[in-house]
């Protein structure tokens, strides 16, 4: 008995140090990592629906929206009735929701790129994912989706105001900036991030090279 506890025991400490692992990966963006700290964690306990909700964010992070979706299907296997079930069974539906109603309305009427618009889409479909156990509260689906145009539209550096896209959506600028804002924070978004950035040439892609060239220079300052 004093075995199976200990081994038990030993089994929670593990799962527990590598789902640690992954959340420091995530936050550190080290995507591989964390699945694989995730995944790890899983293998040593398949039924820990706190570390399949973190797998699938950290898949959303990565892009990888098919697996993401898969981990939130066996989440929602793992926790039959819990409170997360409807908004992630509306990731599955085959409709828009009334935020991406609204958003694909206003923004093809104004005239932005079909890439843009789907750029807009992907951030709420990562946004509702990395929101994990945290409620979401859609009050104003005209808010929501004036903030994801104005924030896909300041990732792709296009010159606008906040209250320019308040008058599009009728919305007041507060309700847009805060949402704003919670997107940025839960989804660490920057400017020209890659993941909603659409054009041609990222201006990031100049930051990497300079990056890579000054490492290379001071290896070779370092040489002997």
């Amino acid at each position: 008995m004093t075995t199976k506890k200990q081994s038990s025991a030993d089994g929670r400490r593990k799962v527990e140090a590598l789902r640690n692992q992954g959340i420091e990966a995530y936050a550190n963006w080290d995507i591989d990592q964390a699945v694989s700290a995730f995944e790890n964690a899983l293998r040593v306990a398949p039924d820990d629906a706190d570390t399949v909700l973190n797998l699938a964010k950290a898949l959303a992070r990565g892009g990888d929206f098919d697996r993401a979706l898969q981990a939130l299907a066996e989440f929602m296997r793992l926790e039959p009735g819990s409170p997360l079930e409807e908004r992630f069974e509306q990731l599955f539906a085959s409709g828009m929701d009334s935020v991406e109603q609204v958003l694909t309305d206003t923004m093809t009427h104004a005239g932005i790129s079909i890439e843009e618009i789907g750029a807009a889409i992907q951030m709420w479909l990562a946004y509702r994912i990395t929101l994990g156990r945290d409620p979401l509260v859609i009050r104003q689906p005209d808010a929501w989706a004036a903030a994801l145009d104005y924030t896909v539209r300041k990732v792709n550096l296009h010159p606008t105001t906040r209250s320019s896209v308040a008058t599009l959506y009728d919305v007041s600028e507060k309700s847009l900036s805060d949402r704003h804002g919670h997107l940025v924070s839960v989804l660490d978004i920057m400017p020209c991030d890659y993941r909603y950035f659409t054009g041609d040439h990222n201006p990031l892609d100049k930051l990497v090279e300079a990056a890579e060239l000054l490492e290379r220079l001071e290896a070779r300052f370092q040489e002997p």
